[in-house]
């Protein structure tokens, strides 16, 4: 599933989506945790830094990390996201 141009305000560079979860999130209120089926890394307009976004299945921003590169952002994936091989396509 494509993500929208903009996530959060960013624009996006990079994006990966599964259908079957990249992983999942735990929820700091205790409930079910979250399942992250988009990866997007995106840049807003004023920074330098990009940020990758983890989504649940409606392209929902549910996690961020900041980094220096796209690259960089792509290549560090967190353990917890590694249930299934990310394959990234252009913004």
């Amino acid at each position: 599933m494509t993500p929208p141009t903009h996530l959060d305000g960013a624009r996006v560079l990079a994006w990966a989506w599964s259908d079957q979860p990249f992983g999942h999130v735990t929820n700091e209120h205790g409930g079910a945790p979250t399942a992250i089926h988009g990866l997007a890394v995106c840049r807003y307009a004023d920074e330098a830094r990009v940020y990758r976004f983890s989504c649940d299945a409606q392209w929902e921003t549910v996690q961020d990390d900041v980094y220096a590169s796209e690259n960089e952002a792509r290549e560090q994936l967190p353990a917890q996201y590694r249930a299934v091989a990310a394959t990234w396509h252009r913004g």
